[in-house]
């Protein structure tokens, strides 16, 4: 799962938020100087991650994107689950995504100091450039994949992955569908945090 999905599954604390997003950026390195609630949070992250990729829908979705894609489609479907859980917000929280938006933020801004540099600057990007609503719109998550296309340092073919994602969009946003209810039982029986 992308960003916003994480700190979805998070508890609404600024160590939560902080160990959620860090299995991202060399987790387990830096875990022996943290507190056990930031470790908590990494641990659900780790959760979170491992039953996304063993998940049959998750392959199924993956197995839409083209040959040439195919390799980085797990990124694509982590974020574009990012935009369909926006889309259907109301059906997940009751509280307002704006509101939940802007409370992320600034419980993320409360651990920068504490985060590795690398996560510090996403975090500041991500909270700078607002990317959870450019996350509400295709468009959005094209420019988001695009990017991501040109930070992998070798010659890939990641680029215009929206293409696939068009011609699959329904298919894809019924798979999430079914998919994340069964993300956050799985999550919420598990409890680490």
């Amino acid at each position: 799962m992308n960003y916003l999905a994480h700190l979805y599954l998070a508890q609404p604390t600024a160590d939560s938020y902080f160990g959620n997003l860090l299995g991202d950026f060399g987790g387990r390195i830096h875990a022996k100087t943290l507190s056990k609630s930031v470790n908590n949070g990494l641990e659900n992250h780790y959760l979170v991650d491992k039953y996304t990729d063993s998940h049959c829908l998750v392959k199924q979705a993956r197995g839409m994107f083209s040959p040439q894609r195919r390799r980085f489609s797990g990124i694509a479907v982590d974020v574009l689950f990012d935009h369909f859980l926006i889309r259907h917000w109301d059906k997940f929280s009751a509280m307002p995504f704006s509101q939940f938006k802007e409370n992320s933020y600034y419980l993320l801004n409360q651990s920068m100091t504490k985060m590795p540099i690398k996560m510090q600057k996403v975090v500041s990007h991500l909270t700078t450039n607002d990317w959870f609503e450019s996350y509400k719109s295709i468009k959005g998550i094209g420019v988001a994949l695009d990017n991501i296309a040109k930070r992998i340092r070798f010659t890939n073919q990641f680029t215009n992955s929206l293409e696939d994602i068009n011609k699959h969009y329904l298919e894809l946003e019924q798979l999430f569908l079914v998919f994340f209810p069964q993300l956050i039982s799985h999550i919420t029986k598990r409890n680490l945090e």
